[in-house]
């Protein structure tokens, strides 16, 4: 046994933490040794340079002594990093990997704070799949859509879900331009030519779920309901906009009713003034493109959608990558659930719609486990709907629906997996669920579709 002078258990020597996270899919992304407990962010962001200066401090805990740490950040300059808010500590910035060496030996859990100054051109990060993520510059402004590794685009992160933390964001912008972030807008301070808001999000929140969205937007606060939600929509886009997204406070009071309390103080909605192929989720915080704004509601789905990821995906977050089902499932499947509702196709003429089409293409996705590739595979958003679908009508509505405000409540604001899911769906029914579930989500060919009764 290795003991101190005069008898004790000497402490375990420091040694680097990782500059990779345990994730099965994307383990370069996200980093070991320490987990986050608060991001404080300070921006000043300049349009017409397509400058970005930035002041980032974190609290963080360690999980076993250190020597070294590391940080997810893009192509920045750095001014300076502290550790503990003392000297400046050295460190190394190169491939997307911000690594700092303390002045001293961090010893197993200890909180520390470490601040890092950077400025510079914020470029989205490439990804070998999905293009590329984070930061985008709009004609006056800007909008982020990180999901899922595009945080380190415009802040020093640990950028892996699993890794929930607090957020503080202040961003310094022109005047004319509004900006949004996750939270609430704890203050708004014109100081000549800029602005300064102030955003609070009380919450634990993932990297990439963090947001802030810069531009010429008219607030709207008129959509009401019992949960704040306020809108920043291009003037122009304003009528239709009130058509097209007049019905969300009837979808939060439904998804309330079916899921539990809604997990977050109040939820915003930008539409951007350009063309996205698909809206981008946030935390507390939904982001539409132009085109998704026609005045006949022919998007309304994509406004449940993005809803319903504030329950499944920002409060309830997924411990490791593939698990994403848990997300996206949930949230098409919330699309035919306000369908339902709202006098559309009920629920299961949609089941077999989709079950129809999903039958006719390749049979190779296993869904609690599609591959890094597969991750947003249309495939995989519709065959998780279907086993939700297949587990609604095998259980019954009153244990099913009793389930998911199970679900959501017992693991609010923290992370899961497909075996959780899987494990509590067995406690809501006397029915052996194994046969189901290894059909619905292991197996490649997609399974027949349960009838009333079977």
């Amino acid at each position: 046994m290795n003991k101190a002078p005069g008898g004790g258990r000497a402490a375990a020597p420091a040694r680097p933490g990782a500059a990779v996270s345990t994730d099965s899919y994307l383990p370069e992304h996200g980093n070991g040794g320490y987990r986050t407990v608060r991001y404080d962010l300070e921006l000043d962001f300049r349009p017409s340079a397509d400058r970005l200066s930035g002041r980032a401090r974190i609290s963080a805990v360690t999980e076993h002594a250190l020597s070294e740490f590391s940080l997810d950040l893009g192509a920045f300059r750095i001014d300076r990093v502290l550790v503990d808010g003392k000297r400046p500590a050295r460190y190394t910035h190169r491939a997307g990997k911000l690594r700092v060496r303390p002045a001293r030996e961090l010893p197993a859990g200890t909180p520390f704070t470490v601040e890092v100054r950077y400025v510079g051109t914020p470029r989205p990060i490439r990804s070998r799949y999905w293009g590329d993520l984070g930061w985008e510059p709009l004609e006056y402004g800007a909008l982020v859509a990180a999901q899922p590794i595009g945080a380190p685009s415009w802040f020093p992160c640990n950028d892996h879900p699993s890794d929930k933390a607090v957020y503080r964001i202040t961003v310094t912008a022109p005047s004319v331009c509004t900006v949004l972030a996750n939270g609430t807008l704890e203050s708004c301070t014109i100081g000549g030519s800029t602005t300064t808001w102030v955003y609070e999000q009380r919450a634990p929140m993932a990297s990439y779920l963090a947001s802030v969205q810069i531009g010429p937007y008219e607030l709207v606060e008129h959509l009401g309901g019992p949960i704040a939600q306020p809108a920043a929509v291009p003037a122009g886009l304003l009528a239709p906009f009130a058509h097209d997204f007049g019905r969300q406070p009837e979808m939060m009071e439904l998804f309330q009713d079916l899921f539990g309390p809604y997990p977050f103080d109040d939820y915003a909605v930008v539409v951007v003034d350009e063309e996205l192929e698909v809206p981008v989720e946030a935390q507390a915080l939904s982001v539409f493109g132009a085109n998704h704004i026609d005045g006949r509601r022919g998007f309304e789905r994509l406004v449940a959608h993005e809803l319903a990821h504030q329950w499944f995906g920002n409060s309830l977050t997924l411990a490791d990558w593939r698990h994403i089902w848990l997300n996206e499932g949930f949230a098409c499947y919330a699309e035919w659930l306000w369908s339902e509702a709202a006098g559309g196709a009920p629920a299961s003429v949609l089941a077999t719609r989709a079950h129809t089409r999903l039958a006719g293409l390749p049979q190779d996705l296993r869904l609690a486990d599609p591959g890094v590739r597969r991750m947003f595979d249309d495939r995989l958003y519709k065959r998780g709907a279907l086993t939700l679908h297949a587990l609604r009508t095998t259980m019954g509505d009153t244990a099913f629906f009793a389930l998911l405000r199970t679900w959501t409540s017992q693991h609010r604001h923290r992370t899961v997996t497909t075996e959780q899911f899987t494990a509590l769906a067995q406690e809501y029914t006397p029915r052996p669920l194994d046969a189901l579930f290894a059909a619905w989500l292991r197996e490649p060919r997609l399974p027949a579709l349960p009838r009333p009764g079977d």
